[in-house]
């Protein structure tokens, strides 16, 4: 990831900010009410579902990394558990219905600006719904380990990895 979007004015009283050290770094400091601002990293939550030894994957309709093929799953909003958010993504972008049964792996990618710093990837069952791709994913499909597409994302890379090693 490249450094954070600068902060030039306070979100609390609308003052110009600073930077200056802050519990330990340089961080952006209000001039006015003293506010630290922290630039926290983006997190998103991602599903593994696997159907007869093969695993879902959905093509990415835009960029970053259009036309290359990830796990389903996305941002987690605001006061959202992340296993639901990982659930709601798998949904929107696949149409199936599924059920968080465990965790897999939690992920740093610092790979491009937009994206999430922290991908947290659970294992899920499928629990209903029909195989359609829609919102941001121009299609989906399940892929055999010896035939997967070109993936997008160090995380997804790195979560089909853990499936493949702990699947041999």
């Amino acid at each position: 990831m490249g450094a954070p979007i600068p902060i030039r004015y306070c979100s609390a009283c609308g003052s110009k900010v600073r930077r200056q050290e802050a519990f330990g770094r340089t961080r952006p400091v209000c001039t006015a009410c003293g506010r630290v601002h922290f630039q926290d990293p983006k997190v998103a939550a991602t599903t593994l579902v696997l159907k007869d030894d093969r695993v879902l994957l959905v093509r990415r309709a835009q960029n970053p990394a259009r036309g290359r093929w990830t796990l389903p799953g996305g941002f987690i909003d605001a006061g959202e558990d992340p296993a639901a958010a990982a659930e709601r993504e798998c949904l929107e972008e696949t149409g199936l219905e599924v059920r968080v049964v465990g965790l897999v792996d939690v992920i740093y990618d610092d790979e491009h600006d937009e994206g999430a710093g922290i991908v947290i990837v659970y294992r899920a069952e499928i629990r209903g719904g029909r195989l359609s791709a829609q919102d941001d994913a121009e299609s989906a499909a399940f892929f055999r380990p010896e035939s997967l597409p070109p993936l997008a994302f160090k995380a997804t890379k790195a979560a089909l990895r853990s499936w493949l090693d702990t699947a041999a």
